[in-house]
């Protein structure tokens, strides 16, 4: 078990340095199909396993002069309101739906990377 977990997390940490992502995309699925947690449980613990690694990422990616601070600062304004709203939300949102929407969100994410 503590090797899969290893690996889950190398894994996600790999994406979440060169895409800026991860939490989500792998964390959640993994959680949910590898470790059999429950939806609202993988959601919410890929987002605190998330904190690290971004904190991480960030560093490096300001070191090198990446971040782009106008639109960061903006983002985060929106994002920490849609933060709070959306982990309200989580605990209203039966299992099914959430496991619904969040498919039908990465399928439309990866459409949009791809095209």
């Amino acid at each position: 078990m503590t090797a899969k977990l290893i690996t889950i997390g190398l894994i996600t940490g790999i994406c979440n340095g060169l895409f800026g992502s991860g939490g989500g995309t792998i964390l959640v699925p993994c959680m949910v199909f590898f470790l059999g947690l429950e939806e609202h449980k993988a959601h919410a613990t890929a987002i605190m396993v998330i904190l690290p690694l971004t904190v991480l990422s960030t560093l490096i990616y300001y070191r090198h002069s990446y971040i782009d601070w106008p639109t960061t600062l903006k983002v985060i304004s929106g994002g920490v309101v849609g933060s709070f709203i959306g982990a309200r939300l989580l605990n209203r949102i039966p299992p099914s739906a959430l496991r619904k929407i969040f498919g039908t969100f990465m399928i439309i994410a990866a459409i949009r990377m791809v095209f």
